[in-house]
């Protein structure tokens, strides 16, 4: 895959912005980056004077934006999603990489839609939001004042993925789709063998959903997990049946 190609796969994902302007500055910064594809998820409507006065010569960026209701539909179509977010929790992502380690798992993905989710001015991404992506990237900033507006984030994290990708001559890794199949049937064997204790399964399936997001499977791969844990669990089964 050419430079170009692999820069022009990257999708950034607005969640709900709440200004045109706003938006205009992320054309901007996404154009002097090699980027054009735009998604925004919600059901806002937006004053296009105040886009353009910020976009300029980006403004087609705008013209031609994904629209998508939720967040999930947005995704569901790439092989790497990353929520950026300068939060850690109980209820978000076990860790973050820097942007120069984001541009090398790129580096490491043959084709598919790679989409980079940034959330709402005012206070980011929920956690049920960056659930949804496979993994977390974090902009390195002071303590004393950790706050970058949005266009900010996204011209930092863009110039760094333009300035690291590289040609890639990876394979072809399964979607957020495949995956979340995966998963299921992951979580569904061990529900059969009694693996869990009150309500387990959700924290259970997120643990292995954000490993093997990071592993960028292929199919043969996927495949093979699969016939192993349901195996586990016919092997258990069976077991309890003697």
């Amino acid at each position: 895959m050419e430079i170009e190609e692999n820069l022009a796969r990257i999708r950034i994902v607005l969640v709900e912005p709440q200004d045109g302007a706003n938006i205009g500055a992320v054309c901007r910064a996404m154009k002097t980056m090699g980027m054009n594809e735009l998604a925004i998820v919600g059901e806002r409507e937006y004053d296009a004077n105040r886009v353009k006065t910020l976009a300029l010569h980006a403004y087609d960026l705008y013209e031609n934006h994904l629209s998508f209701s939720t967040l999930k539909e947005a995704l569901n179509e790439s092989i790497l999603s990353v929520g950026a977010s300068r939060r850690r929790g109980k209820n978000r992502k076990y860790f973050a990489l820097l942007p120069e380690q984001l541009a090398d798992r790129i580096n490491t993905l043959g084709p598919g839609t790679v989409s980079l989710v940034f959330g709402r001015e005012a206070d980011g991404l929920t956690d049920a939001e960056l659930a949804l992506c496979h993994m977390g990237v974090k902009i390195p900033t002071s303590e004393a004042f950790p706050s970058l507006n949005l266009a900010q984030a996204v011209q930092i994290i863009t110039y760094t993925l333009f300035r690291e990708i590289t040609v890639n001559l990876g394979f072809t890794p399964i979607t957020e789709q495949r995956l979340q199949s995966l998963v299921t049937i992951i979580g569904d064997s061990f529900e059969k063998i009694n693996f869990y204790k009150q309500n387990e399964r959700p924290e259970v399936e997120r643990f292995f959903r954000d490993i093997l997001a990071r592993a960028t499977l292929s199919e043969k791969e996927a495949q093979r997990l699969e016939k192993m844990y349901c195996k586990m669990a016919r092997l258990k089964v069976h077991k309890q049946h003697e």
